[in-house]
């Protein structure tokens, strides 16, 4: 039998209050139900939500928690401006967790994809000031941000990754991410707590790089090569997927984890004119 994930509000109660006792008019907790459902329904700053809670009354008020009416715009930005991000990020994401665990087995096949990846947020760049960058794990299957971890304008993911990673169960399922972070400290890191990988591999890791070109310019005696292809139709164009896969450095290549290595080889023709590339 799956459990069902705990309600959201009720995550949001259990986050300890920062503020003093003398004065505080709102639970904490109705401010943040406040705000995630304000942000469902498009509010994107502290002036939208609080509209929203007036605009929507006393019935949805008194659901969210309120006992006096909703916050103004300046009560959300104290609140947002003071509390502890990591904490309340922890919080979430082991609510998302048990979000993701609740649709299993269907919704979570064994060895279940988490991609990792990093966004700028949309609206948060101000003059003279970079946006605010985002590393996220999000569950494929499901759609659900599991963790996120802010990118310190002078740093990059590389270095925000390992943080990411320790907040996540990566028991039996698979990390995916691009190849800024095909990293040997990653890789390691995953093996450890008992995930798999999917890492893309370009010029920034040279030598595996170069392995990997080899298995498939001259593939090794005795090495079992398994190929598939798929074919996609759409926006003008036919696309051809080749996937051909080899164990030929299982075992002998010093990459932790290393398992098997693959080559996609894609070919796009223009359906109008026939032209390919």
């Amino acid at each position: 039998m799956v459990a069902h994930p705990r309600p959201l509000v009720e995550v949001f109660a259990a986050i300890p209050d920062f503020r003093q006792s003398r004065g505080k008019r709102h639970a904490l907790s109705a401010i943040f139900a406040l705000a995630c459902c304000a942000m469902l329904c498009g509010a994107r700053s502290y002036s939208a939500i609080a509209e929203w809670g007036r605009n929507y009354g006393t019935r949805i008020a008194r659901a969210l928690g309120f006992t006096h009416g909703t916050p103004c715009a300046a009560t959300l930005h104290t609140i947002f401006r003071h509390i502890d991000r990591d904490e309340f990020e922890a919080y979430l994401g082991v609510w998302a967790d048990s979000v993701v665990e609740s649709q299993a087995p269907a919704a979570e096949p064994p060895g279940a994809a988490v991609a990792l990846d990093g966004k700028t947020l949309r609206g948060s760049k101000k003059p003279g000031a970079p946006g605010m960058h985002l590393l996220s794990a999000l569950a494929h299957h499901v759609g659900v941000t599991l963790a996120q971890h802010a990118v310190d304008d002078k740093t990059n993911e590389i270095t925000a990754v390992e943080a990411l990673l320790q907040g996540l169960v990566l028991e039996g399922r698979v990390m995916t991410m691009d190849a800024l972070l095909t990293q040997r400290h990653v890789a390691q890191t995953i093996v450890d707590k008992g995930g798999d990988y999917v890492m893309i591999v370009k010029e920034n890791q040279p030598q595996l790089h170069a392995d990997i070109a080899l298995v498939f310019a001259q593939p090794p005696w005795g090495d079992v090569q398994e190929t598939a292809s798929t074919v996609d139709m759409g926006h003008g164009r036919i696309e051809q997927r080749t996937l051909t896969a080899s164990p030929a450095l299982a075992g002998l290549h010093p990459w932790p984890g290393l398992a098997q290595v693959f080559q996609v080889e894609r070919q796009v023709t223009c359906k109008k004119t026939g032209e390919e590339r």
